[in-house]
């Protein structure tokens, strides 16, 4: 592109989608087309916000920013490098998150639930919230806003994730309220109940897995498969929930495409199965009264 007439913003938002259309790349980490995808990459190259007004893409560029533009959008075609990678910077629940390859992409449907403050399932506000599997903190994050008075535990394997959900903590300035724990599931929570539990998980099955987009090689393994049904820590949650929930308590779980693996492991469980206005599914709630009621079932099912 150096030698492009490509000029102004709008240039280049035109020429991405163009680029975009015809390398058939996937849109899935925070855009679900091409003109928004191009838009934002375009726009963060240049540090300028994505609902920046029309009026400024009749802008030029300067020879330096035409050249790290062409840089971004190259890894971005060639490389299938998400976007929000490639800008270090995602958003969810309209808060931006510092992100990079040692975390998933901020997408869950759950922003939708937290926007909502989890209404009308959670009977009272709750007072200790845990993000488990947090991966760059951003539900934990997000919920601690939504409940300015919780104190917010994110927990999860990876030291790499939590490094990052650590600068996201600071850079929301929570650190006094919003702490990171490691260890595997429960592991590193030994005693501790929460009043709501939320958790998007490793949860993709070894044969969605095989299958995935490029772009999808990018995030860590770590944080999409668990097993040959996806259900591997799903499982050992179930299994220990209800030592970990405080009495009118809530656990809310996302699995996704293994929601059919689930309802075929525990036919016997009544799990409610949350919808969504934005689109999204795979995601289930139980009260603690059904984690207890059902515990012997979950530990029963445990792979060995």
């Amino acid at each position: 592109m150096s030698e492009s007439r490509l000029r102004t913003l709008r240039d280049h938002i035109r020429w991405a989608v163009s680029r975009f259309h015809a390398e058939e790349l996937f849109f899935g980490h925070g855009h679900d087309n091409a003109w928004d995808e191009a838009r934002a990459l375009v726009l963060g190259a240049v540090h300028l916000p994505w609902d920046t007004a029309d009026r400024y893409l009749d802008c030029a560029l300067e020879d330096d920013e035409r050249y790290e533009l062409g840089v971004l959008l190259h890894k971005r075609i060639q490389e299938r490098v998400p976007t929000a990678y490639l800008l270090g910077e995602a958003w969810f629940c309209g808060l931006p998150f510092t992100v990079d390859e040692r975390v998933l992409v901020p997408r869950s449907p759950i922003g939708e639930l937290i926007e909502a403050q989890f209404a009308p399932w959670l009977p009272a506000t709750p007072a200790r919230i845990l993000d488990l599997c947090t991966g760059s903190g951003c539900i934990g994050i997000a919920c601690a806003y939504a409940f300015p008075e919780a104190e917010v535990a994110l927990g999860d394997l990876s030291y790499d994730a939590l490094e990052v959900a650590w600068q996201n903590i600071e850079r929301h300035g929570l650190e006094e309220r919003v702490y990171t724990v490691q260890g595997d599931g429960f592991a590193g929570l030994p005693g501790q109940r929460f009043d709501l539990i939320v958790s998007n998980p490793p949860y993709v099955d070894a044969e969605d897995f095989a299958d995935m987009p490029a772009e999808y090689q990018h995030e860590p393994a770590l944080g999409l498969a668990c097993g040959e049904d996806g259900l591997d820590l799903v499982r050992r949650m179930l299994a220990e929930a209800a030592d970990h929930l405080t009495e009118q308590g809530i656990l809310i779980v996302e699995v996704g495409n293994s929601q059919v693996h689930v309802e075929a492991l525990y036919p016997e469980v009544d799990f409610t199965w949350l919808e969504f206005e934005r689109g999204g599914h795979g995601v289930f709630l139980l009260a603690a009264a059904q984690c207890r009621e059902h515990q012997a079932l979950f530990r029963s099912r445990l792979v060995p």
